[in-house]
């Protein structure tokens, strides 16, 4: 019996690295995705793919896809070539090189455009868009043009660049962020990093750091939107640095154990326990949707198991924590971010005190645990001067405004550092000898 096209097994040139797998399936899954990658991961490679699958899966009558750059020459050196390379295999493959078209067996059409030229999409469908280095494509290109072609359809739409500075890209991804934690079926976000993907080697990065500006370096291959920035308070390769470190249990043996705990403000921010001893830290607990008795329990096992000389908890949500686990014996100081700092000719508050000795402790040789929550909430704070010359950061709503969540893994952190802490072992020294207050 002949076989009918759907029965045909046809293999494609296409072996995706593991990001790639990483990426495909949410790509599958999600509506809208934005993809912020470093140089080389394959990104342009795998969208042509994810184009390629969904137009031949597409059962409807005259399918219509797109493949958008900024430019249209642009386009076509990067997509069109791999477009024709992938499908080469597909039997009955029309390609049109005069429109930059792929006609595909079942019907489905793919179009590789140009956003310099956005006013010829007006007026058609699309069941699919790829938006490639979307940093320099024009903001109402999506908003004016490709959104109305994904209504009639319900179509989909891929976001992908690498960051260019905080611009429309910067705030696409900012909105993403929230639109992905009130709607997670619908928006996906996803950020591959040079030093997390595994594309380029460690020799090969090394060597790239050490040749490229500081600056390009973190933008380009760390994905750091705030790499042309000046006012962010921990930069990106400073926290990079302090992932690299390892400390022994001996090296850090008499210096304060300390936890920090940030319960959670409104719904979809997260409550935090973070240990830390002297330069050591621990990977953080984060919890989502948990109460604040549910919490204490969850500090009370930290504090049965890892003996801290001081536990210091947020006074702004945390009253019902630090009540419960005063009840059930345990020493807990509350931390007003608000309040007083203990420098005030140096610091605008608490909030600003932590997070500047936070800072220095990193820069000094902290050690950090390899959390992609904890570096991406890290990065984030910017901070400015007031009318006296102290240091102060950005509101947490505003970074939340921005961002689309707070820095609560950071903020855990930076409150183990809300006072100075003596070890009660034998040997222990206070972690800050030229304070003018002890916690004991």
């Amino acid at each position: 019996m002949k076989k009918q096209p759907s029965d045909w097994l046809i293999t494609i040139p296409y072996h995706p690295r593991l990001a790639q797998r990483q990426i495909h399936p949410q790509l599958e899954t999600h509506r809208f995705c934005v993809l912020v990658t470093h140089r080389q991961l394959g990104k342009t490679v795998c969208a042509v793919n994810h184009l390629l699958k969904k137009a031949l899966q597409n059962t409807r009558p005259h399918s219509r896809y797109f493949y958008l750059a900024p430019f249209l020459k642009q386009a076509k050196m990067i997509a069109w070539d791999y477009l024709k390379r992938y499908s080469a295999p597909l039997p009955g493959v029309g390609v049109n090189e005069a429109e930059l078209c792929l006609r595909l067996p079942n019907g489905a059409r793919i179009w590789v455009c140009g956003a310099d030229n956005p006013d010829a999409l007006r007026g058609t469908y699309a069941d699919g868009v790829v938006l490639d280095e979307y940093a320099q494509i024009k903001p109402d290109v999506f908003t004016e043009i490709i959104r109305p072609m994904l209504l009639s359809r319900e179509g989909w739409a891929v976001f992908m660049g690498t960051p260019k500075g905080q611009n429309a890209f910067f705030e696409l991804f900012n909105r993403a962020q929230k639109a992905a934690q009130e709607e997670p079926g619908v928006w996906w976000v996803g950020v591959f990093r040079a030093d997390e993907s595994g594309v380029i080697s460690p020799g090969e990065l090394e060597r790239l750091r050490r040749e490229t500006p500081a600056n390009i370096f973190r933008q380009e291959y760390l994905c750091d939107f705030t790499a042309s920035a000046e006012n962010v308070l921990i930069p990106i390769d400073c926290v990079l640095q302090a992932c690299a470190r390892r400390y022994a249990p001996a090296e850090v043996r008499f210096a304060p154990k300390i936890i920090g705990i940030d319960p959670a403000r409104f719904g979809n921010d997260r409550s935090v326990i973070f240990l830390r001893q002297g330069l050591k830290t621990w990977e953080p607990l984060v919890f989502r949707q948990l109460d604040n008795m549910a919490l204490a329990e969850r500090a009370a096992r930290q504090i049965e198991t890892f003996h801290p000389d001081a536990v210091f908890v947020d006074a702004g949500c945390g009253g019902g924590v630090i009540d419960r686990l005063r009840q059930l014996g345990f020493s807990v100081t509350e931390v007003p971010f608000g309040g007083a700092p203990a420098r005030p000719g140096q610091y605008a508050n608490k909030r600003a005190e932590m997070w500047g000795e936070m800072a220095a402790w990193i820069k000094a040789g902290g050690a950090l645990p390899e959390c992609a929550e904890l570096k991406a909430d890290l990065c984030q704070v910017c901070y400015d001067f007031d009318a006296a010359g102290r240091l102060r950061l950005e509101p947490k709503e505003k970074i939340k405004e921005r961002c689309g969540k707070s820095p609560d893994t950071a903020d855990a952190l930076a409150l183990t550092f809300a006072a100075p802490v003596r070890a009660r072992s034998a040997g222990g020294k206070c972690e800050f000898a030229n304070s003018e207050y002890e916690v004991l």
